[in-house]
Parts: C-alpha cells; sequence; structure tokens
C-alpha cells in the first residue's frame, strides 16, 4: 500500500492534514473519503485497519483530520456538525479535482452521522457505509451533559473526551440541535451499509436501528458481535469491515458502468 500526505482548506480556511492510500501498482477501482468519529482523527488503527483491507481490494481512500484536530489547523472549539459536513465535502472536492470522485463514503461515529448528510452534496457517491453511528446529531451531547449548564450560562466550557480537555460551545450544542438527520434519510438515494456492535458502550445499537428503519432500501445491517466502538480491542474487526464493505460496495459502485 502507497500513502501519500495532502492537504486542502477547510470549512475555515485553515489546512486539512490528509493522508491518501492507494494499490502499490497506482491503479485505482475507485475512491472512498473516511470521516473520523468525534475527537478522534485520520490516524486512529481501525482507520487505517480498514484503509489497507479496501486497499488491498483494489480501492484508494482519503482519510483527514477534522479542524483543530490531529496534525490540522484551526480551532477544534469553533466547529461543529455543519463544519464536520463541510468539511467532508471538501474531501470530496479535492479528490474530483486530484484523483476521481468518490463512489464510496464511509463515517465513524459521529463522522459517519455527518457522512449521511453529506452524501448529498457528493452527486457522484454511491454507496455510504457508518460504522457505530449515532442516528441524531444531539446524540454527542450526552458525553458532556453534565457540563451542559455551564456551556449555556457561560457560552463554553471545557471537558474531557476521551482523556484529553477539550472547549465545547455554545454554537456547537445549538447547531447539533438544529439537525435531524434520520429525517432525511428517506432521501438519500444511496445503498446504505450500518456496521454496529451489539456490545458497544458508547453508541448504543439501538441507533443502528433507528437508522435502518428510516433509511429506504437498498440498505444493509452488519453485526460487529464483540466489538467495542472505536474498534480497538481486536485488529480483526476493522479488517472485517474493510473487507465486508469492499464485497458489498462492489455491487453498488459499478453497477451502472
Amino acid at each position: 500500500m502507497q500513502s501519500e500526505k495532502i492537504s486542502f482548506p477547510g470549512a475555515f480556511g485553515h489546512d486539512l492534514s490528509a493522508k491518501i492510500d492507494f494499490p502499490d501498482n497506482g491503479e485505482v477501482i475507485s475512491w472512498c473519503v473516511f470521516a473520523h468519529g468525534f475527537s478522534i482523527g485520520k490516524d486512529l488503527k481501525p482507520v487505517r485497519t480498514i484503509s489497507k483491507a479496501l486497499v488491498d481490494e483494489g480501492y484508494g481512500m482519503l482519510r483527514f483530520d477534522f479542524t483543530g484536530l490531529g496534525e490540522s489547523g484551526g480551532d477544534f472549539a469553533d466547529t461543529n456538525f455543519s463544519t464536520n459536513v463541510e468539511e467532508i465535502i471538501h474531501a470530496c472536492d479535492w479528490l474530483r479535482e486530484n484523483r476521481d470522485a468518490p463512489r464510496i463514503l464511509i463515517g465513524h461515529s459521529f463522522g459517519g452521522t455527518a457522512m449521511l448528510k453529506a452524501a448529498e452534496s457528493v452527486a457522484e457517491s454511491k454507496a455510504i457505509a457508518t460504522i457505530g453511528s449515532p442516528c441524531s446529531t444531539s446524540h454527542i451531547i450526552h458525553h458532556f451533559a453534565h457540563k451542559l449548564d455551564e456551556i449555556i450560562e457561560d457560552g463554553e466550557a471545557q471537558v474531557l473526551l476521551a482523556g484529553r480537555p477539550f472547549t465545547i460551545k455554545e454554537q456547537f450544542v445549538k447547531d447539533v440541535q438544529a439537525h435531524d438527520v434520520a429525517a432525511d434519510l428517506e432521501d438519500l438515494d444511496r445503498a446504505l451499509l450500518i456496521f454496529h456492535s451489539p456490545q458497544d458502550q458508547v453508541v448504543s445499537i439501538k441507533n443502528a436501528g433507528h437508522l435502518f428503519g428510516a433509511a429506504r432500501h437498498p440498505k444493509s445491517f452488519v453485526s460487529l458481535d464483540g466489538a467495542d466502538h472505536l474498534l480497538l480491542k481486536d485488529d480483526e474487526d476493522a479488517d472485517y469491515v474493510g473487507r465486508v464493505l469492499a464485497a458489498w460496495a462492489e455491487r453498488y459502485v459499478f453497477e451502472d458502468t
């Protein structure tokens, strides 16, 4: 697998750090874009494992850090669901202009929820996969519910996410409360694959059921039985996601070629 570091402007004009992964022979049958989960990053080991599994099957992937995370510029405190969606679209634009438009859109956790919204702006996309994603943008608020009064009263508050301190502003809370992703699924018009673990302690499996029920066909569900939310417990979980996704997407990516 070859990897190349690239960058493109984010929602606030700062450079977003990204990598494109592709087969050693340089031949890519179709491109994917991956959106990471809330406060994580493109270089989490399971993200790299999923990318490698897809590359092994001939796909190429662009994975990037949202504003203020990983190696990307800007301030995380200024971001929200809407800016995440915008930055996914920017990533797809970069691929379209420099390689080829992505046909497969993938998102983990909150990134998957954002990907469902961004898909409507990526006309070439044929298939979407979510991994442990919430059915509601406001689900993320439960991670800092104990700070909600402080955020509303003072305009912002320091919260711990995955053991690291982050500033959450009132604008973030208002923005996530303004979206209803599940309600928009009826008009998605893309093939949808939902991965979720019944043992997910961060995003309940009920979210997968809600997404599946709201979406129209073609839609599929794959249980990641025994996996944790971040797919860190067992390397085989992330590899399984990548290989199942590659096989599933083939039906939809090449149906009109």
